[in-house]
């Protein structure tokens, strides 16, 4: 960045700060633990990834765009099913500028900063490559705040304190605790009674994105949806394989495992790749092909002779669950499916309509799992 570009960038940073003089100062701890003080509630905020629309459209269902001046591009290619319909909803997203990835190094700094916002919330595994690019710097040199946030790498732990600090930015704090309220108690469904009947648990393998490559298998650790299957009363064949969230098992290990369960994550990925063997669940999804396809990834070498095959304890769910602060609603279907006679009465359908109803601008299409079972 030139010395005369940034101080020119800088004096628009200035003008817009004198422009939010009448907003009241906040400092916030983000999920990192880094104090961060701004102006409140944000005016203008960039989204470091597209899909933290998911938190903000909890808080701000009326129009969670209405301050967005920036955002990622991953919403569209990982989860195109929700853009279309929050499209619909509010078209003019087709027009917000879009960056690439901190990760990957395409985030282009000056065109950031010349939307002036007054904040950029990032994800957590995005921390490490802006500290590498020096993102942080040059963004605190213009006076733009990074807030870390964190629905992916830890949800069970981050995602309250996320939705609290994105409350706190917005000046959404009623709307933060009805949710963090809804969602405990959710949770509670499943954990209270896991917890008081102690059950036998079954050995589960989740396939993360099963059918996305050729390889097999990419799969959660104890974090992620690793947990998801512990609070749902089950055993992970991979945790003290995966030392972190995501890592990988090979086939032999699968095998040897002989899981009762394979939980395959899906989603509908043509912008990823085209007609590829995934499991396409997601709101109004084919339930009919997502069944094919699930079961054609049942002959994979990965799936022979194991126990969850011969039961047809094979299932697929919404990939997104591990994105996205819906956790709980995964940790119930996956209750469901490890132990149905104890949550006969547990409908993870009318929890995820709930939700919608209550909390999100767009109606509850299903879609978002299949089983074998479902013949």
């Amino acid at each position: 960045m030139t010395s005369s570009l940034l101080k020119t960038l800088i004096g628009m940073a200035a003008v817009v700060s004198c422009t939010t003089a009448a907003a009241d100062s906040v400092t916030v701890t983000d999920v990192t633990g880094r104090e961060v003080t701004l102006e409140a509630p944000a005016e203008r905020v960039i989204l470091g990834e597209g899909r933290q629309i998911y938190l903000l459209g909890l808080l701000e269902p009326e129009d969670p765009f209405a301050h967005i001046v920036g955002w990622r591009e991953d919403f569209f290619q990982a989860d195109p099913d929700n853009y279309a319909r929050y499209a619909e909803r509010f078209p003019e997203i087709e027009a917000l500028p879009t960056f690439g990835g901190f990760k990957d190094g395409t985030f282009d700094v000056e065109q950031a900063a010349s939307l002036t916002p007054d904040v950029v919330f990032m994800n957590l595994e995005a921390k490490a490559a802006t500290e590498d690019a020096a993102y942080d710097d040059k963004l605190a040199q213009l006076g733009i705040p990074i807030i870390y946030v964190d629905f992916r790498e830890d949800p069970i732990e981050h995602t309250i304190p996320s939705m609290r600090i994105m409350g706190q930015v917005m000046n959404d704090e009623a709307a933060a605790e009805e949710f963090i309220d809804f969602a405990e108690a959710q949770l509670a469904r499943v954990t209270d009674v896991i917890n008081e009947a102690n059950p036998e648990r079954p050995s589960v393998f989740i396939d993360r994105a099963g059918g996305y490559s050729d390889e097999c298998c990419m799969s959660f650790g104890p974090g992620n949806f690793g947990e998801y299957v512990t609070l749902a009363g089950g055993i992970n064949i991979a945790d003290g394989i995966i030392p972190g969230s995501f890592g990988t098992l090979n086939p032999e290990q699968i095998i040897a495992a002989n899981p009762d369960h394979v939980v395959v994550t899906g989603g509908n990925w043509d912008a990823y790749v085209p007609g590829g063997a995934w499991v396409g669940v997601g709101p109004g999804s084919d339930m009919q092909a997502a069944h094919a396809k699930l079961e054609a990834l049942t002959s994979r070498t990965a799936m022979t002779g194991i126990q969850a095959v011969e039961d047809g304890n094979f299932h697929a769910i919404w990939h997104q669950f591990y994105n996205s602060p819906y956790y709980f609603v995964a940790i119930q279907q996956l209750a469901k499916w490890l132990h149905p006679s104890l949550f006969e009465d547990l409908d993870p359908e009318a929890t995820m309509q709930e939700l919608h109803d209550r909390f999100l601008p767009i109606n509850y299409e299903p879609g978002y799992w299949v089983s074998l079972h479902d013949d």
